[in-house]
């Protein structure tokens, strides 16, 4: 609830929005309705909802309203990608991308302000954690998106900052508004989310939603992901590995999609790629294999393209569909891995990271 304890609609997934209006005395179908005229007519003004009672409108004007994030600034890249940075309520921001291929247009959505995995090759993470965004902060990207483009997106990838399956519910109702006919239509193998690998999640989402899953492995060997993705440490190959495997078990037309950055001297060898093959074995899979993308600060490079071929013939010739992603919307800070909004970190990992370098010029001194 917002300023006068009114009920934000974006909030809501159709059935909470029937009830919603049932609970108000009206009918479930004015639900119905206006959850249409917002998600898919793009209407956000009462007053221009003409099958909605005059009655009706005025009550909603008291009682609810329908907040977006603010969209404060729009960069568009050479090759066509735009990124839009929204503001939120509270002041902090958030970066969404959107990037077209042909007639195919895919809008990368954040799920929290910063993240809190701190993935070592990652810009994102470097910039801490603040707060999980909610359904209509999540949902309004799609919503102002669509706006920006004049259309609904084809696709949708929860990849921008955050960690999806680290704000579970929140996402999970974004995405059922995303798949709803009465919305943005997108069927489950149209929305993607993507996740470093929490477990337990993972496992309960399987019983909550049947969308595309993405998993951020970048390594074939835990002694390698935990380093590259912390996370591992908690919930290791040989657990990530089943889950995933769990997750697509029943539709033979599936795939686990896996994301492997490409660092120079660090995974890219061919001993990387044989352990990866091994890893994988049995499962499904597409691997994406994408060029680093540097940033300030990072020790990491990105592997020649020489390198990253050989590595990915060693794969297609094991038999796994692999796929060099071309990078999109570098010039602008929009490619995987850069996005960083603008983040009052409360994690304080930014200066939890320079109080060693400090202590080391302290006692150079």
């Amino acid at each position: 609830m917002s300023e006068l304890n009114k009920t934000n609609l974006m909030e809501l997934d159709q059935r909470s929005m029937e009830r919603f209006f049932v609970e108000l005395g009206s009918k479930a179908f004015h639900g119905r309705n206006v959850f249409k005229w917002i998600h898919k007519q793009g209407v956000i003004d009462f007053n221009q909802m003409t099958d909605i009672s005059k009655r009706l409108r005025v009550q909603l004007e008291s009682l609810a309203e329908i907040r977006l994030p603010e969209l404060v600034f729009e960069q568009p890249a050479r090759d066509g990608t735009r990124k839009w940075v929204l503001q939120l309520d509270d002041g902090q921001r958030i970066e969404t991308v959107y990037i077209p291929d042909g007639e195919r247009s895919t809008i990368c959505v954040s799920s929290q302000v910063g993240c809190a995995l701190n993935c070592s090759f990652c810009s994102t993470a470097r910039q801490g954690f603040n707060r999980n965004l909610s359904v209509a902060e999540i949902i309004g990207q799609v919503w102002v998106a669509s706006r920006e483009l004049g259309h609904p997106p084809t696709n949708i990838v929860l990849m921008g900052m955050g960690e999806p399956l680290a704000n579970f519910d929140a996402v999970v109702t974004a995405m059922d508004i995303m798949q709803d006919d009465s919305a943005y239509m997108l069927s489950k193998y149209r929305v993607t989310i993507s996740t470093s690998g929490i477990v337990p999640a993972l496992r309960q989402l399987r019983e909550v939603s049947d969308v595309s899953l993405a998993v951020s492995l970048h390594a074939p060997t835990n002694e390698l992901r935990d380093q590259l993705v912390p996370i591992n440490q908690k919930y290791p190959l040989e657990e990530l590995i089943p889950a995933c495997r769990d997750f697509i078990k029943g539709d033979k037309r599936r795939k686990i999609t896996w994301e492997y950055v490409m660092l120079d001297g660090i995974n890219d060898s061919i001993q990387h790629a044989k352990a990866l093959i091994r890893l994988l074995e049995g499962t499904p899979s597409k691997l994406n294999l994408i060029p680093f993308n540097p940033f300030p600060g990072t020790s990491y490079k990105t592997s020649p393209p020489e390198r990253v071929e050989v590595f990915r013939q060693r794969l297609m010739k094991a038999g796994i569909i692999s796929i060099t992603r071309k990078t999109r919307g570098e010039d602008i800070d929009a490619a995987c891995g850069q996005l960083v909004g603008r983040v009052k970190d409360r994690s304080q990992r930014e200066l939890k990271r320079k109080m060693p370098q400090q202590a080391a010029e302290a006692g150079a001194r």
